[in-house]
């Protein structure tokens, strides 16, 4: 309810409303682009997604999850990115999580950022929708039902490719990390 109040502020030219989605999502959004693409285009990419959604906001009509829309763009921005660099980028994994100041030394940093960066790589060896499948759920905390109609396939389908996706990387990481 608070974002259909939110969007009709919006629509309206608050600014506070939309500042409020922002902090809202932002971080979501961003977990979920910098488990798609490199860190410095997984900002570009959800700023991108902001602007594009404060143009459009006086046709904008929210039909179901203001999240799941907003996730949606990022994939697909996500999508385009690969699809002009036409490249197989590494993922920058330092800034896909926050690093928690509950760690007692540098010892326990070492192996978390090293533990990232495997998990990263293996992420890179999935499948488009693999990787989809998993960082959405994973990081972005989608449902399979939003994941499935983000990905046009059925909800068995994306529910299969994030179990194979899972799989594949359990088989990949090989024990070497524990998150």
């Amino acid at each position: 309810m608070e974002d259909r109040i939110l969007v009709w502020k919006l629509k309206g030219g608050s600014k506070a409303a939309l500042s409020r989605i922002y902090e809202k999502y932002r971080d979501c959004l961003l977990r979920i682009a910098c488990g798609l693409v490199q860190q410095s285009a997984a900002e570009d990419i959800v700023h991108d997604v902001f602007i594009s959604f404060v143009r459009n906001r006086e046709s904008f009509e929210l039909k179901s999850s203001l999240k799941n829309y907003l996730a949606t763009g990022v994939v697909n921005r996500a999508r385009s990115y690969y699809r002009k660099k036409d490249r197989n980028t590494t993922i920058d994994n330092e800034q896909t999580e926050q690093i928690s100041s509950d760690y007692k030394g540098p010892e326990q940093w070492i192996i978390h950022n090293e533990q990232t960066k495997l998990l990263n790589e293996a992420l890179e060896k999935l499948s488009t929708e693999q990787r989809e499948a998993v960082v959405l759920h994973t990081k972005g905390q989608l449902k399979f039902r939003q994941i499935a109609r983000l990905q046009d396939v059925t909800i068995k389908t994306a529910q299969s490719r994030y179990r194979y996706g899972i799989d594949k990387l359990r088989t990949l990481l090989d024990g070497k990390v524990t998150l």
